[in-house]
């Protein structure tokens, strides 16, 4: 046997090794909150006949990261450490043809947030934007206990 084929062999099984002690990746959950504001998102969908949207895994560690970033910084804004809404989504390795994200914080109820939500014409338009199809969620306490929000959607580029 070669050098070369042995060294091969060799890399192989360490590479085999490497993987066979890696952790299987976490497998993907909504807390409680964000499946009623999920539910609650498609529920206003349903009422113009609109698709659902589908849950993105990708999209929902955007949305949780941006809501964490908010809460730290105790400032709610579309643009934190100078990255807008569509260059957080690019960075995560979502390729997408549309993407949109509405944002809101306080001590209100799902319901509440929904409403003001639909009762403002861009946060609505994304709500009810018939070319997305998928949505990620974040809801993120700061220290004093507020909740900060991030609904991210998407349509991805296939």
């Amino acid at each position: 046997m070669s050098k070369f084929s042995c060294l091969g062999v060799a890399v192989f099984v360490v590479a085999v090794g490497l993987a066979a002690q890696a952790d299987p990746p976490a497998k993907f959950q909504m807390s409680k909150e964000e499946k009623q504001l999920f539910e609650l998102t498609n529920k206003e969908r349903k009422k113009k006949d609109l698709p659902p949207l589908k849950a993105s895994p990708l999209l929902f560690k955007v949305a949780r990261a941006h809501s964490a970033n908010m809460a730290k910084q105790k400032k709610m804004d579309h643009v934190l450490d100078g990255k807008k809404p569509n260059q957080r989504v690019k960075e995560a390795g979502y390729r997408y043809l549309s993407t949109g994200e509405n944002i809101a914080y306080g001590t209100l109820t799902q319901e509440e947030i929904m409403e003001k939500w639909m009762g403002s014409k861009p946060h609505r338009a994304n709500i009810l934007n018939k070319n997305f199809t998928e949505i990620g969620l974040g809801i993120v306490p700061d220290k004093d206990g507020v909740p900060y929000y991030t609904q991210v959607f998407g349509k991805p580029f296939r």
